[in-house]
């Protein structure tokens, strides 16, 4: 089936499903592949629970009455699909990458557009080469502006989902040493998440710069960029950080964010210099910014048990971790605590990188540490404030029998790790 007639089929249905769960009636149901998974063989089922039709690859699960639909590869289907209705709609594309912040980033501009236009943006973090098609693919001719958050491990991804989303701005957060192991160096991640700018230039379309950043400062020099930074620096846009407790000034606004972490400023400033180049109201952006919640492990401050928690454990990385510690070491309050968990997807850096935080932190003694996992008990320190420990188990234990008294708290490390169970155990 062309994809045109199939793109018709999809705006006659309920949307698009990838997962027999989650199956509506009159969705079309796409039969995606993965390590451990064959959508094929889920197709029948996607059928009787209500999917008007199934796209499938595999021959043996082709039926002749027209309800499925039989291709080559079903995720390069869903990719083309997703590209067509990019092109059939009018809607303008953002998209962001970055090695940190991105999510939060994505969360704050929604935010701060959505006061006055209609957007879809990318549902928590899929980002990759299914979710950006399906990120597309939930958008509608009512969308005004699209916010696609693209995520990679390894070159050529970026440049994929460019081709796909086919942007009409593009944000890099930072260049980070995050998935070293499959960008192989800080050069490869500076090379990988450049394919979006790359692709702006080629397309002549416009780049938001932090021109607090060197690095993007030099590489988007050939851009037609629309650039931001506090007050030190040339740009289209200068904004005050007030304080360390992230309250920014903008114009005559003092906005006091809901976020904790130095490292969020340049989010936020993001934030609000695109809702100043799509001139949202300072009281909107005042009133979004402000609005903003941060949850789902990502910087979220919590009170419990007499203990104030800066709970960022949804994900970690060398740069993410040593901003947090350093913004951790100046911030308010005594007897702190840190709880560290391994970081991952460094390949054969992660010994170097897993010492170079234990060094830090042994060299700077501002509270009692806790390291977990694997690599960071590998890792060498002779200092009285840091403990490791191999596994969850052994900190749970340890916690229970030696419990923390009220503390600032911060609790950080990869998603394997999970490292919000310990807000069980206090």
């Amino acid at each position: 089936m062309k994809t045109e007639a199939l793109h018709q089929l999809f705006l006659e249905s309920n949307g698009i499903c990838t997962d027999t769960r989650k199956v509506t009636k009159n969705c079309i149901f796409f039969a995606l592949k993965g390590d451990n998974f064959n959508g094929n063989t889920f197709a029948e089922e996607a059928l009787q629970k209500g999917a008007v039709r199934v796209v499938i690859d595999e021959a043996q699960f082709h039926k002749d009455t027209g309800q499925t639909i039989l291709c080559e590869n079903v995720l390069q289907q869903l990719q083309k699909l997703a590209n067509y209705h990019r092109n059939y709609l009018t809607t303008e594309i953002i998209a962001l990458t970055g090695s940190n912040g991105k999510t939060t980033t994505k969360e704050l501009i929604n935010a701060v557009l959505a006061t006055t236009f209609n957007t879809t943006a990318t549902v928590g973090n899929l980002n990759n080469h299914i979710g950006v098609p399906l990120t597309l693919l939930s958008m509608t001719t009512e969308t005004e502006l699209g916010i696609v958050e693209m995520g990679a491990n390894h070159l050529k991804e970026i440049e994929q989902l460019c081709a796909i989303a086919q942007p009409d701005y593009g944000y890099i957060t930072n260049f980070g040493k995050a998935h070293l192991e499959g960008f192989g160096s800080v050069e490869g991640v500076i090379k990988g998440k450049s394919e979006l700018y790359t692709h702006l230039q080629k397309n002549n379309k416009l780049a938001f710069v932090n021109s607090n950043d060197p690095k993007q400062v030099d590489i988007a020099k050939p851009l037609t960029k629309y650039t931001f930074g506090d007050t030190h620096q040339d740009c289209n846009l200068k904004l005050v950080d007030a304080s360390a407790n992230l309250r920014v000034q903008y114009q005559d606004q003092e906005i006091c964010s809901n976020l904790v972490g130095l490292y969020n400023f340049h989010n936020i400033a993001a934030a609000i210099a695109m809702g100043q180049y799509f001139k949202v109201s300072p009281e909107n952006i005042k009133k979004a910014i402000e609005g903003y919640v941060p949850q789902n492990n990502r910087s979220q401050l919590i009170e419990q048990h007499g203990h104030t928690i800066l709970l960022d454990a949804y994900n970690a990385n060398p740069t993410s971790m040593l901003a947090a510690l350093e913004n951790f070491q100046q911030a308010e309050g005594t007897d702190k605590i840190m709880i560290l968990g391994d970081m991952f997807e460094l390949g054969h850096s992660s010994e170097t990188e897993h010492q170079l935080i234990t060094d830090f932190l042994s060299e700077n003694d501002f509270g009692r540490v806790y390291l977990v996992g694997e690599n960071f008990s590998k890792t060498k320190t002779e200092v009285s404030h840091i403990s490791k420990h191999n596994t969850f188990d052994a900190l749970e234990k340890e916690l229970k029998n030696n419990p923390i008294s009220k503390s600032t708290m911060l609790i950080k490390g990869s998603r394997g790790m999970a490292l919000e169970r310990v807000l069980k155990i206090l």
